[in-house]
C-alpha cells in the first residue's frame, strides 16, 4: 500500500517492501551503547521505508571515512562528529548536497535554525556554498553545576545574567566561601577546559559573526576582542579568592577531579562550569536534580546578544548518493526520529516540534529546554580550528595564561602558530 512516509524537504512516496527498496549503508563514530541507540532509529526507518539499512560504527571513523571516500567505497550516509572533516570532504567533491528545501526546513524547525544551517553549509569543489550536513544529536556545554542545598543554606539564587553571576561570585567571597572549582588538567590534552570558557565568553561578549571570523582566522587570534574574552576568563580563574586552591591550582588540577570540591563538607567551591557529560565524574550515587543541579551559563544583560549556547554534535551527510539516502535525511526531520532516542539515553535535540515529555531523564529534558531557548548555537571553536591551534597552541596557551602570562602575549603566540 502506497503511503507518504515523511513531509520534510525530501519527502517521498514509498511502497514498503516494494521493488523501490534499497540497501543503504550508514557509517558513524558510535559503538557500544550509542550504537544500540542509533540502530533503534535506523530500524524504525527501515521498517517504515522497506529499505535494508546497515550501520557500522568505528572509533577510527575520521581516518576510515577519508580512506573509503578516496577509494570510491564510501557508505551512503556518514555521521561526522564535527564539521571540519565534512567541510574538507565537501570541498573535494565527496559529499552530495542535501535536498532543496532542507535549509528552509532547518530554519523553521530548529531553535536558532540559521546557526544549524551555517554549521552544515560548506563550499563544494567549485567553491559554491551548499548545505551538506544535517545535525542530529547534539551536546550542550554552557552549563554551571552547583549543590542546591548549599545555595539554600546561604540564600543564593540562580543568576539570570552574567552581571548577576559575577555579583554572586563576589558575594560568595564576602561570605567566606570559594565560588569556583576549575581544573584544566587532561594529560596530553591539558588546557582544553579553558578553551570552552573562552568560547562561551566570546559568544557572550561579541556577536556570533565575530565568533565565526575568529574560528576561521578572518580576525587574528590576537584581535582585541579575543584578548578581551581571554581576560574575561581570567576574571574568574586568575583570582586566588575565586578558585579552590587558588589560581595556581587551576592549571594542575585534573578536570575530572575539579568538580569534586562541590561535594566536600564543607564545600571547597560553590560552582563548576562544565559540559553535560561531567556527571560521569561525580561521586558514585549522585542524583542530578537532587544532590546536584545546573543552570545556564548566562549572557550579559547589557550586551543584548540573546541566549547563545556553546556545544557540539553530530552531522549526517550523504557520502554515496542514492534516493534512500535522501529519504533517511528526511526521516531525521520527523519528531519520531528524535523522540525515539529521547526516550532512551544521551540525546539532545534543537527540534522545536518534539514532545519533551518523551524524555526518559528529567535532567536531559532540562538541558534540552536550555538548548531550545538558544538564540544562537555555535560549535566548539577549538574543534573547528586547525589541529595545530585547536588541539595545540590554544590548549597550551590557556595553561600559560593561568600560569601568569598576559592574554595579549598568549594570544599573539597562538596566532603565530596558525598554519
Amino acid at each position: 500500500m502506497k503511503h507518504l512516509l515523511y513531509t520534510g524537504a525530501a519527502s517521498v512516496a514509498l511502497v514498503a517492501g516494494s521493488a523501490n527498496a534499497e540497501q543503504i549503508t550508514v557509517f558513524g563514530p558510535w559503538i557500544g551503547p550509542d550504537q544500540e541507540h542509533v540502530e533503534v532509529i535506523l530500524n524504525a526507518f527501515a521498517e517504515e521505508s522497506g529499505h535494508d539499512v546497515r550501520y557500522t560504527g568505528s572509533d577510527s571513523f575520521e581516518q576510515q571515512i577519508q580512506i573509503d571516500a578516496e577509494a570510491g567505497s564510501a557508505p551512503n550516509v556518514s555521521v561526522f562528529p564535527q564539521p571540519a572533516l565534512a567541510a574538507n570532504l565537501a570541498a573535494r567533491g565527496f559529499l552530495t548536497p542535501l535536498a532543496d528545501g532542507t535549509a528552509d526546513w532547518v530554519k523553521d524547525n530548529y531553535a536558532a535554525g540559521q546557526s544549524w544551517v551555517d554549521l552544515g553549509t560548506y563550499a563544494d569543489e567549485n567553491g559554491e556554498d551548499r548545505l551538506f550536513g544535517f545535525f542530529y544529536k547534539v551536546d550542550l556545554k554552557s552549563l554551571v553545576w552547583y549543590i542546591p542545598e548549599n545555595f539554600e543554606d546561604f540564600g543564593y539564587e540562580v543568576p539570570e545574567s552574567m552581571e548577576d553571576l559575577k555579583a554572586l561570585t563576589e558575594q560568595m567571597v564576602e561570605d567566606g566561601e570559594t565560588p569556583w572549582c576549575i581544573g584544566l588538567g587532561s594529560g596530553g590534552a591539558t588546557g582544553w577546559p579553558a578553551t570552552d570558557w573562552v568560547e562561551d565568553l566570546m559568544l557572550r561578549t561579541q556577536p556570533p559573526e565575530v565568533y565565526d571570523e575568529w574560528v576561521s582566522n578572518e580576525i587574528p587570534f590576537d584581535d582585541e576582542r579575543v584578548v578581551a574574552a581571554i581576560d574575561e576568563f581570567g576574571w574568574f580563574a586568575k583570582n586566588d579568592d575565586f578558585v579552590a586552591g587558588g589560581s595556581g591550582a587551576v592549571g594542575s588540577t585534573d578536570f575530572r577531579d575539579s568538580p569534586k570540591g562541590l561535594f566536600d563538607v564543607p564545600a571547597q567551591c560553590m560552582m563548576h562550569r562544565q559540559a553535560s557529560f561531567i556527571p560521569s565524574f561525580f561521586p558514585e550515587g549522585t542524583v542530578v536534580g537532587e544532590d546536584v543541579d545546573f543552570f545556564y551559563f548566562p549572557a550579559y544583560a547589557e550586551k543584548d546578544l540573546g541566549n547563545p549556547v556553546l556545544g557540539a554534535g553530530t552531522l549526517w551527510a550523504i557520502t554515496n548518493d542514492s534516493p534512500a539516502a535522501h529519504e533517511l535525511i528526511a526521516f531525521l526531520e520527523t519528531p519520531e526520529a528524535h523522540e525515539l532516542w529521547m526516550a532512551r539515553k544521551g540525546f539532545l535535540t534543537p527540534h522545536t516540534g518534539v514532545d519533551l515529555d518523551v524524555f526518559s531523564d528529567p535532567t536531559l529534558r532540562k538541558m534540552n529546554e536550555i538548548l531550545l531557548g538558544a538564540t544562537t548555537f555555535r560549535f566548539d571553536a577549538s574543534d573547528l580550528m586547525p589541529p595545530a591551534v585547536g588541539q595545540g597552541s590554544f590548549w597550551t596557551g590557556m595553561v600559560d595564561f593561568v600560569g601568569g602570562k598576559s592574554a595579549e602575549d598568549v594570544a599573539s603566540e597562538i596566532q603565530a602558530s596558525w598554519p
